[in-house]
């Protein structure tokens, strides 16, 4: 019981700590303070905001000394977002080279294979005749094979 009781009035002394406070004169000439100022009243804050201005001065203040002007949160949204999605642009853009060398690595690779199985391999010239390869012209096409796969399979 006694904890509950002392946990309700931490609760509420740190409310009332977090509350605006306001500094004021009243009728009578004396200063008076509190978190609600009376109607009619000049009031002025004594302490900033809770959502603080302060983290964003220094940001315009690195745009300023970089020579960029400032600009309009709406416009800095929209310049985050053409970032984002240029930089979005640029991933896709490389995972599908990625996926083209992938591939083409898995070609050379299984035409070497094809080649240094020992089987006779044929090929069709200009007018659609089938003629075999010698063994020369095999371990030429291999020797351009292995450098294929030098090539795409990094």
């Amino acid at each position: 019981m006694k904890k509950a009781l002392l946990f309700i009035l931490i609760i509420g002394f740190a409310a009332a700590a977090s509350a605006q406070q306001y500094k004021w004169v009243d009728q009578d000439g004396k200063v008076r303070y509190g978190d609600v100022p009376p109607p009619g009243v000049k009031a002025t804050r004594m302490k900033p905001p809770a959502s603080g201005s302060a983290p964003s001065a220094p940001a315009s203040a690195a745009q300023k000394d970089s020579g960029a002007k400032a600009l309009s949160p709406e416009a800095a949204f929209r310049k985050r977002q053409e970032d984002a999605d240029k930089e979005r642009d640029k991933q896709a853009k490389v995972e599908q080279e990625k996926v083209e060398n992938a591939e083409n690595c898995a070609r050379a690779q299984g035409a070497l294979r094809a080649l240094e199985s020992g089987q006779r391999i044929a090929r069709t010239d200009a007018k659609g005749e089938r003629y075999y390869l010698e063994d020369a012209q095999i371990a030429q096409e291999a020797a351009k094979a292995r450098e294929s796969v030098k090539e795409w399979c990094k």
